[in-house]
């Protein structure tokens, strides 16, 4: 039960992620003044999809929780590097994001490093 906790926490992760990035793109850049800024961003939060994202980190930080009762900080934290690799992948294909070698590697050298840790408990 204690890995469907952390997939939780992986799947609600990413999920704000992508939504937030997703709306953020729909409303464009943060306006220069500082009261301009204020309102932009009061407007953004509540937006739905806005906050379901937020919502997601809420119920995210739930299944940490949880993952915590059964696993150690130690090993269970870097399960948490999936939600990079989740988000770099959705976000080339959903965004269009731009690929490069240099991001490859550097997410090849985290799951390696995830494959290492998962070993030692």
């Amino acid at each position: 039960m204690g890995y469907i906790y952390i997939g939780g926490t992986i799947f609600f992760t990413v999920y704000g992620q992508l939504i937030l990035k997703w709306r953020i793109n729909h409303f464009g850049e943060l306006p220069e003044a500082v009261l301009d800024k204020c309102l932009f961003l009061f407007k953004i939060v509540f937006d739905p999809f806005v906050f379901s994202g937020l919502a997601a980190a809420f119920i995210a930080s739930l299944f940490w929780m949880a993952a915590m009762t059964k696993f150690q900080l130690s090993y269970a934290y870097p399960f948490m590097s999936l939600s990079f690799l989740a988000v770099f992948i959705l976000s080339v294909v959903l965004f269009h994001e731009v690929l490069t070698w240099q991001k490859v590697i550097g997410l090849a050298f985290v799951i390696v490093g995830i494959i290492i840790s998962s070993q030692g408990t």
